[in-house]
């Protein structure tokens, strides 16, 4: 009964929430200047009637109005004009398109990221204030202390460029359909592909910015659990299963990890979930064909409808990862109960 209030009441929020932000960054973005000149060997006259046709032109308010009806009564999230390789194509269709290598690279670094970082973490509370723990927290230290863009782009020149170990960047649709024949890889645009980014050419070609993701996880992830365990270990019930009898493995299997990964837990579901946002940085710097790239050259041309679109799905994959990550504690320990007093 609680727990289905609670939830009411988040995801009313949630939507509240999104509706505010979206509006204003709706606002915020047509109050910018509009270029509506025509590039080099087009008809500006043929682009302004396009922009008129789709109220470019009318009041704020009222092309709010006419933004939301078609993506509700359409699905039509809008028509790319000012990023010169997507200008005619439909915003929904680019985006299906870019969305599977934000998706694969972010889930392969997540699952190098979070064994290894709670394996830190938990060697680090273990040996607390010996040289392993001082290692451990220092090399934490640093890397969360540098931003993922300097470490990216040193992976990039050390061991693609200078070793050349790995690709400098990802694998486009042409070299995978020329490299494996056999296969019978078909690229088709507006789709999202799937079977391209499936082979290993493609993966091994992800693999500098799945590394470069993977950094700043691992450091968070040793961090955290380091905390939670330390205070654990220090708590009164573990001074309690010791006296009974267990010895310091198994008080710490049975009890300290279970009541340490509690808080989190959570934090690697909602790592899960954000797999849709990626990383706009990395994925410019690695150049990954990705939803990062397509937003950031959105905002540099000013384009209109792909930043509402995008704007609209970052902000959604953040408020469903923050809804997850609250629910998740009622599931993990039956003991929390969401919205009970």
């Amino acid at each position: 009964m609680y727990m289905a209030k609670y939830i009411g009441k988040r995801v009313g929020l949630m939507i509240i929430t999104f509706l505010i932000i979206f509006v204003t960054c709706f606002v915020l973005i047509k109050l910018l200047p509009f270029d509506d000149t025509a590039g080099f060997g087009q008809d500006t006259e043929k682009i302004r009637a396009q922009f008129r046709a789709r109220g470019y032109y009318d009041p704020i308010p009222q092309q709010l109005v006419q933004y939301l009806r078609r993506i509700f009564k359409d699905g039509d999230f809008g028509i790319g004009f000012n990023i010169p390789e997507y200008r005619g194509r439909y915003v929904w269709d680019v985006f299906v398109e870019k969305l599977p290598p934000t998706i694969l690279i972010n889930v392969y670094s997540s699952l190098i990221a979070v064994p290894i970082g709670i394996a830190l973490g938990i060697l680090a509370a273990l040996k607390k204030n010996k040289w392993q723990d001082h290692v451990i927290s220092t090399g934490v230290m640093v890397v969360i202390s540098v931003p993922s863009f300097v470490y990216g782009s040193l992976l990039l020149f050390l061991v693609c460029f200078k070793l050349d170990l790995l690709p400098l960047k990802m694998a486009s649709f042409a070299e995978i359909i020329k490299a494996y024949p056999a296969e019978n890889y078909v690229y088709t645009p507006g789709s999202a592909n799937w079977p391209l980014f499936f082979n290993q050419k493609m993966f091994v070609s992800m693999l500098p910015a799945v590394f470069a993701m993977s950094f700043g996880s691992i450091a968070g992830y040793a961090r955290f659990t380091r905390a939670e365990l330390t205070e654990v270990l220090t708590s009164e019930f573990m001074l309690l299963a010791r006296t009974k009898g267990l010895t310091k493995a198994q008080a710490t299997t049975r009890h300290a990890l279970r009541n340490a990964m509690v808080p989190i837990f959570p934090s690697i579901v909602g790592e899960f979930i954000s797999v849709l946002s990626g990383s706009l940085v990395l994925e410019k710097i690695f150049s990954i064909p990705g939803v990062g790239g397509l937003y950031l050259s959105a905002i540099n041309a000013n384009d209109y409808d792909f930043f509402m679109m995008l704007s609209g799905f970052y902000l959604l994959v953040g408020l469903v990862a923050s809804l997850v990550i609250d629910l998740s504690y009622g599931v993990i320990d039956p003991r929390i109960r969401m919205g009970a007093k």
